[in-house]
Formats: structure tokens, sequence, C-alpha cells
């Protein structure tokens, strides 16, 4: 019940950040409201914009929660979805002529170690060599950034010339959609059984224990005969290869390619979904899904006032710093109640 109550006091709060955050651009607040929610949910395309815009952010966001919850403040999100579609679109000049059920598969699993590799450089560096993890991952962003520039402009740059991306993917190959009208795909199924696995990964199992104890204490880790820098090693690996993920579904069920423009901000944006999710799986899923919506809505509410761009990046912070003001407050609550006790 406590849990339930604190859901719906954030949700309630995100709700008056919106509104405030909209009178505050002098927009009429409940039509702005009206047209937020119309283009998030008031349709079946909508509806469908908002999971397609809320799957990279699932990923990107569970990436987040698996490396910060191990202490490695990863903000490299970015670089490793990045690196994961790269992957996957190298992967895909092999798999072409394989069955699309063995091939499509292979082409996330190439994109989530992709990812994984690429963080988990970023991790043996902190450990081995005690470089700061946030100076490294945010480092590594512009290098994966400029990897892909190089990419697509030589070895991965469509044979036809002239244009920066790779070869396109054959549709036989991309995840499954399932109306033609919209670009919702299979992928936003497979980000919700991630986020069951990573659940149960970080609280039902030793090594998620292990992992999660190297990051609230790792002086009390080393006591306890285990190897905090391991651990947080794997974090990032596993974080790095959601993000890489992230990377592979946007490729093969989105885009179908990787260019100059393939990089869209979901690992940055990953971080409030991640910190707005209480560094909870289930709670960053709810979160990506409220950020799509906005996401969505907001796209619709750009054609009619030319400040609809703007507002998601400022309500975003307005929420991170929000949130974290009302679970702060419900925190010393709950403290003040048991001291009274």
């Amino acid at each position: 019940m406590k849990g339930a109550l604190r859901t719906l006091i954030v949700f309630a709060g995100l709700i008056l950040i919106l509104a405030i955050t909209l009178a505050l651009f002098g927009l009429d607040v409940g039509a702005a409201l009206s047209t937020i929610w119309n283009g998030a949910v008031g349709s079946k395309a909508g509806i469908a914009r908002s999971l397609v815009r809320a799957t990279p952010l699932i990923f990107t966001g569970l990436g987040m929660v698996v490396a910060w919850r191990a202490g490695m403040y990863n903000i490299g999100g970015e670089g490793q979805y990045v690196m994961g579609g790269l992957a996957s679109a190298t992967l895909a000049l092999v798999v072409r002529s394989w069955a699309p059920a063995i091939a499509t598969p292979a082409l996330l699993v190439g994109g989530a170690l992709g990812g994984a590799l690429f963080a988990a450089f970023a991790g043996w560096l902190h450990v081995k060599r005690g470089v700061q993890v946030v100076i490294s991952t945010i480092l590594l962003n512009f290098v994966a950034i400029e990897f892909l520039k190089f990419c697509v402009r030589g070895p991965l740059q469509k044979s036809s010339g002239g244009i920066f991306q790779t070869e396109a993917l054959p549709n036989t190959l991309m995840l499954q959609r399932f109306d033609r009208q919209t670009d919702f795909h299979s992928g936003f199924f497979l980000a919700l059984i991630v986020v069951v696995i990573v659940a149960i990964y970080l609280y039902r199992t030793k090594s998620g224990f292990q992992m999660r104890f190297s990051g609230a204490n790792p002086d009390a880790a080393r006591a306890s005969r285990f190897e905090p820098g391991k651990k947080q090693i794997l974090a990032m690996a596993i974080s790095g290869g959601l993000c890489g993920l992230a990377g592979a579904v946007d490729y093969t069920g989105l885009i179908g390619f990787v260019g100059d423009g393939f990089s869209q901000d979901w690992g940055f944006l990953a971080i409030p979904v991640a910190l707005l999710g209480n560094l909870n799986p289930v709670g960053a899923a709810g979160a990506a899904v409220y950020f799509g919506g906005l996401f969505a809505g907001c796209e619709v509410l750009q054609r009619s006032e030319p400040i609809g761009d703007t507002i998601v990046p400022l309500i975003q912070g307005v929420a991170v710093l929000g949130v974290v003001g009302m679970q702060r407050w419900l925190e010393n609550r709950t403290n003040q109640s048991k001291g009274a006790d």
C-alpha cells in the first residue's frame, strides 16, 4: 500500500510539474494538456508512437539502473547505444543470407555484445587503472560518435555512395510490425521481458545482491570475501549490453539502417528515466513509458506551438528535481513516523 501510494504521489507530481511548465511558457494549460494527451494515447497511432519512443528508453534506463546500483555512474549510454547499432549493422553484412528466425536474433545479440564490450572497457579502466567511470564514459561517447561517422563514410557506407549510411536492412530481417499504419514493433515486448529479467537478477539472485552490495559499500563487500571490482566490471558490461540492445532494436525494429543521425540521445535521456524510477527496473520502465508518451504528445503539440520541442528536456530536468524532492519528503515523513513510534 505504501509503495502504491508513493507511486500515485510521484505520478501526480509529474502531472503538476507538466502543468506548471506549460503555464510558465504562457500556454493554455488545459488545451496543451489535452493536445499532449490525445497525441500520446488518444488514438491507435498515438499509443503506437508513445510505445515506440519508450522502447529504447526502457533498455537504456535499465542499463543505468544496473550500473548505478553497482556504484558505477555510467554516463556513456549514448555511446554504447551507438556501438550496439554499429555492431548490429556490421553483423548484418554477414547474416543477410541466413534464415530470419536466426539472423534477427543474431543481430540483437551482436548489438548487445557491441555495447557490452564498449562499457566493460570503461569498467576495467575504473577498477584496474583508477580512471573515474564518469569521465571515461563521457569521453567514450565522443569516440563512439566519431567512429559512427567514420564507418558510415567508409567501410559501412552504402554501396551506391553519396549517402552517409549503411545498407538498408532487408524487411525480412526487421522485427515484426503489427500494423502497417504505425511503427509499433515487437521490440517493445522484448523490452518488457528484459525488465522482468533484470528485476529478477538484481533482487532474486546472489550475483545481483553482490552487485548491489558492491555499490552500496565496497569495503563491506571486500570484508565479505568477494571482489567488488569484478562485480562492477560485470555491471558495466550488462549496462552497456542493455544500451547496445537498444541500438540494435532501433536498427532492426524502426530505422533499418545506421547513419549520421542514428544518435538520438536515448542514452543521455536514460539517466533521468532511471532516477525517476528510483533506480528500480519496474520504476524505470514506468518512467520510460511516461516520457515516451510525453515525446509523442509534444510532437503533436509542436505542430500548433513553436516551443513544443523544447518542453520535453525542460520537463525532464524539472521532473527529476521535483521527484527527488518528493521522495526525500516522503522518506523524512517515514523516518519521523518511525521516530514517533
